[in-house]
């Protein structure tokens, strides 16, 4: 029957959480804290009670008995002088001894108020006395003076009897409160003993209640919470199949399987991510070399085009100056047809080796000042912008680690734009701003130009992408893709304001020094021709 209780009762304290452990142990330290502060309060009480009752009634008391034994002598020296002598100076000790009587005896019996016996015995006194004065003293002190007194010779054996019964009292009296005062010592020494063991034992407890709320702290809690943290550090140095230990209170085996749960969860989703990862790479190294792959081909294609495309070029012009005007109107309007395709293909293929050799071969990073690129590039296009007539204006532009051939291409496209999409009857105006943020530069070319619709605000970054036919505007379409890669090549981004509807504003951003990019395969560019980067 007692093995049956046991686990069970063990299996009932498993399940305490830390919060009712931590209950139970304060709930019975104030408890037993309490019963020993009662009992210190009472000894400390009864203490302070005994030493009153010492100091202020019993000594005094004893004190005051002896004054009043001596106004009785001085009462009894002074009649019996006065009575053998007639001497009247001899009334002055008895007088005084009277009141001096008068005096501790009210003393007393203030004192010894709620003491019946030694109210009893003071009551015996002040009637002996009383019987003595009656009988003796003050028939003495009647007596006419200058003559000795012949009450006193006829009272003389009746008046010693009459005196020694008052002493008799008084010392009786005495021997009562030297008694009371004893026992009173006695017991004041009696509770302080009793006073000094129940503070001895307050303090024992205490020590023994800190030792166990330690004791029951480190077992309960910080044992538990240190193997906890041992299994969690383990885990965190990547040896994540080590399990929890679940140890202490219920709350924390609780919490520590939790952990335990969350550990295998991890473990899971580790493994899975690990293996996303590894097809991610897998898939980034084919992109990465296809990417590398499409821009060597963008390269080689362009490149190589260059010599037939000159080749058909040359012999359409030469065609058109020597047979222009020979033939019918159709020859000659096939002929314009084929040099202006020519020329724009001569046109676009040059755009397009410029677009590959971004991040490819303009690498150079170095300060650039952009307000002198920018000053450039306004020499540059100062034709167009006579022509056009228009106004730029610019904020401060700083200084950027940057590739400087890349940047004045960035200012070329946008500039030349802002310019060749102006409105017929209207001055062409605009306008450059650059703001410093936390961490790149805001830059933003606003112009009142035709504007572009918000619906075409992510499509005009797209290669070969126009919003117009060639008859309006000039142009290939890799102007703003080439923009939107440099930006990129420089950490920043670009996107068309959808807000503005005064014209266009673009913004981007560009990082103050060159960021971190992946390596870029290079082809040799032996022989080839270059050209200025034209306005899109």
């Amino acid at each position: 029957m007692q093995d049956n209780r046991r686990p069970s009762r063990e299996r009932s304290l498993s399940r305490w959480t830390t919060r009712r452990w931590l209950r139970a142990g304060v709930a019975l330290s104030l408890t037993v804290l309490a019963v020993l502060g009662v009992t210190g309060f009472w000894v400390l009480d009864r203490t302070q009670t005994i030493s009153t009752e010492l100091v202020d009634v019993r000594s005094p008391a004893m004190s005051t008995s002896f004054r009043l034994e001596a106004a009785l002598l001085n009462q009894e020296t002074g009649i019996r002088g006065y009575g053998l002598t007639g001497n009247v100076e001899f009334l002055l000790p008895y007088q005084q001894g009277v009141r001096d009587q008068q005096t501790h005896v009210a003393r007393l019996a203030e004192l010894l108020r709620g003491n019946d016996a030694a109210q009893g015995d003071l009551a015996s006194v002040e009637a002996a006395i009383t019987r003595w004065q009656e009988e003796i003293a003050r028939p003495i002190a009647a007596s006419p003076p200058g003559a000795p007194s012949a009450e006193a010779a006829a009272t003389a054996g009746g008046g010693k009897a009459a005196f020694d019964a008052v002493r008799a009292e008084l010392l009786r009296e005495q021997d009562h409160l030297r008694a009371d005062r004893t026992q009173a010592r006695d017991d004041l020494l009696a509770t302080m003993r009793v006073r000094n063991w129940v503070f001895a034992a307050i303090a024992v407890v205490i020590a023994l209640l800190t030792v166990l709320v330690f004791e029951g702290l480190r077992r309960g809690i910080t044992r538990p919470l240190e193997q906890l943290g041992e299994d969690a550090r383990r885990i965190t140095g990547g040896d994540f199949g080590h399990p929890i230990t679940a140890t202490g209170p219920a709350d924390l085996r609780r919490l520590s399987g939790e952990i335990d749960s969350m550990r295998r969860r991890l473990v899971r989703e580790l493994s899975s991510i690990e293996e996303a990862r590894m097809r991610l790479d897998a898939q980034a190294a084919d992109l990465q070399r296809s990417n590398t792959e499409l821009e060597q081909f963008a390269y080689v294609a362009s490149h190589d085009l260059q010599e037939p495309l000159r080749k058909v070029s040359s012999f359409t012009q030469l065609l058109q100056r020597r047979y222009g005007g020979q033939l019918d109107a159709r020859a000659d309007q096939y002929i314009d047809f084929a040099v202006d395709g020519a020329n724009r293909m001569q046109v676009l293929i040059n755009d397009l080796l410029e677009f590959s050799r971004v991040g490819r071969v303009h690498q150079s990073h170095q300060e650039v000042d952009l307000e002198k690129t920018l000053e450039r590039t306004l020499d540059a296009l100062s034709v167009g912008i006579e022509e056009a007539g228009a106004r730029i204006t610019h904020d401060p532009l700083p200084v950027l680690v940057a590739d400087p051939t890349q940047m004045g291409m960035l200012w070329q496209n946008l500039i030349g734009n802002a310019v060749k999409f102006r409105r017929p009857d209207e001055e062409p105006r605009i306008h450059v701003s650059a703001t410093r943020g936390d961490q790149l530069w805001h830059f933003a070319v606003t112009d009142n130009g035709i504007g572009i619709a918000p619906e075409f605000a992510d499509k005009v970054f797209v290669i070969f992408q126009r919003l117009h036919t060639k008859d309006a505007y000039s142009g290939s379409g890799i102007g703003l893709a080439m923009c939107r890669k440099i930006v990129e090549f420089h950490g920043g981004t670009i996107t068309v304001d959808p807000q503005y509807g005064d014209g266009t504003r673009i913004s981007f951003t560009l990082a103050p020094e060159p960021l971190e990019t992946p390596g870029h395969s290079t082809v040799p560019e032996a022989g080839h021709a270059d050209t200025e980067p034209q306005t899109r």
